[in-house]
Parts: structure tokens; sequence; C-alpha cells
């Protein structure tokens, strides 16, 4: 009755797939959810300005060298926090990018792989 479809030896490789992709799916899951707790840090005015984000690119927190309050500088301060925010946010873009190509090439996928994540 089955004969024209090979048997059932080919759904055996159809469940070994299945749970291959729920395990990844699950490994994927994890690593998102740590993203949450990897924080990178990111600094302007040679460190006078540094923000912090998480992986997932939220602003967790802002430092300010105190010595650079001069209200003649204004614009100057807010340029720094701005550069200080977009480089731990790249920071921040980059670590998770790292995480994922770890992650593809331990589950035997190519680095570069884009999946709907």
């Amino acid at each position: 009755m089955l004969k024209g479809l090979g048997g059932l030896g080919g759904l055996g490789d159809m469940a070994k797939m299945m749970q291959a992709a729920q395990e990844m799916q699950g490994k994927v899951a994890e690593l998102q959810e740590s993203f949450n707790t990897i924080n990178v840090v990111g600094e302007a005015g040679a460190g006078l300005v540094t923000a912090t984000c998480s992986a997932a690119g939220d602003l967790k927190a802002l430092d300010i060298n105190p010595s650079i309050f001069d209200p003649t500088q204004k614009e100057v301060v807010e340029d720094l926090i701005l550069a200080a925010i977009k480089d731990a946010q790249k920071k921040a873009a980059d670590r998770k990018q790292q995480e994922m190509k770890r992650l593809y090439e331990s589950l035997g996928l190519p680095a570069d792989m884009k999946l709907p994540i």
C-alpha cells in the first residue's frame, strides 16, 4: 500500500529533522533571552561619556563625567551623549551577531545563515 512511498523509513528521518528543528528553536530562544543580560559599553570623548546597552539594544545606563558640565558646552555634551549611545548600540548589535554566529556554528549551520528570528 505504501510501496510507492518507499515504505515508512522516510518518516523516521522526518521525525529526526523535526526534533533537530525543535532543539534549534529552543537554543535560539535561550540565546535571544540572554541578549537581555549581556551588556556592552560604548563611549565618547575618551570615556567622558559612557553608555551601557544590552545586546538586545536597550539602553541600560548612561554615565557622564561631571567635568564636562559647562553651560557653554551644551551642544558638545549632547553630541558626546549621542555618540556614546550609538557606539553602545553598535557594539550590542555586533555582540548579538557574534552570539548568533557561534550558535549557528555549534548547530552545524552556515555562520551567515539568515533565520527569521
